[in-house]
């Protein structure tokens, strides 16, 4: 880890009625050009709220919008400060969460994408899957399934999510695995919205896949994930249309 000094990074001044945007974006760009990269913590507030030619508590604003952005994190103490962070999934996954509870992404929207992305890293996982990958897949569906007939359904569920992201992971694309995960964030506030069910089908479903996808059988893998999910996002749909009927006035 380095502390990068004020003037070295080359910070501007910034027009006061935009102060707090322009900052960030400095910053921003700072990181995309690799003059600060992960782990590097910046300049002292004094120093930079002097290069800005802004109040600290301007600067302060500017550094919360970029920790609330996963651009940076914040720490308290002598040691603390502003650092850069490596990157993670939360934010990705936090919007698609905010915009499903804004409405701007409806159930429909959700299971339809999650049929179209879950065939696409099934066709990709055929390919690029790995002993250990499909060990990890095995080991969760049986998971699962010792789960299942104990009674623990809300376990079982979480397995079951588990295991898209895990199947996610194995394409090698982190592109790919934070849109499964965020999609699947999503699915569990969609399920929790309309009640956990008891598929009987699901794990069935799932050994009929491992064996697919351990022939490197690409397009029966995505037949028979296709089918799982269309089958599952049918009922969940009447589900919540269902509740739509009851929730409306005289429902």
């Amino acid at each position: 880890m380095k502390d990068a000094p004020a003037s070295a990074l080359g910070f501007a001044p910034i027009a006061p009625q935009r102060a707090f945007e322009d900052i960030a974006a400095q910053i921003r760009n700072l990181v995309a050009s690799g003059k600060l990269r992960p782990g590097d913590r910046l300049p002292p507030e004094r120093d930079l709220s002097a290069r800005f030619n802004v109040s600290r508590n301007t600067l302060r604003e500017a550094l919360r919008a970029l920790e609330l952005s996963g651009m940076i994190e914040l720490r308290k103490g002598a040691s603390g400060g502003a650092f850069v962070l490596p990157g993670s999934s939360g934010v990705v996954v936090n919007g698609l969460r905010d915009l499903y509870h804004l409405g701007a992404i409806t159930p429909r929207h959700l299971t339809e994408a999650r049929v179209w992305l879950s065939a696409t890293v099934v066709r990709v996982a055929c390919e690029r899957l790995t002993e250990e990958d499909l060990q990890a897949l095995e080991d969760n569906v049986e998971a699962a399934t010792r789960a299942y007939r104990a009674g623990n359904f809300a376990e079982s569920a979480e397995l079951h999510r588990q295991f898209h992201n895990l199947l996610a992971a194995s394409t090698r694309n982190p592109i790919m695995q934070i849109t499964m995960e965020g999609v699947m964030e999503v699915m569990q506030q969609f399920i929790e919205s309309i009640g956990p069910s008891d598929n009987t089908y699901t794990l069935a479903s799932r050994r009929r896949l491992l064996k697919h996808l351990r022939a490197r059988e690409a397009e029966p893998a995505v037949a028979e994930m296709s089918k799982f999910l269309e089958r599952l996002q049918a009922q969940y749909l009447d589900r919540w249309n269902e509740r739509r009927a009851t929730e409306q006035p005289g429902g």
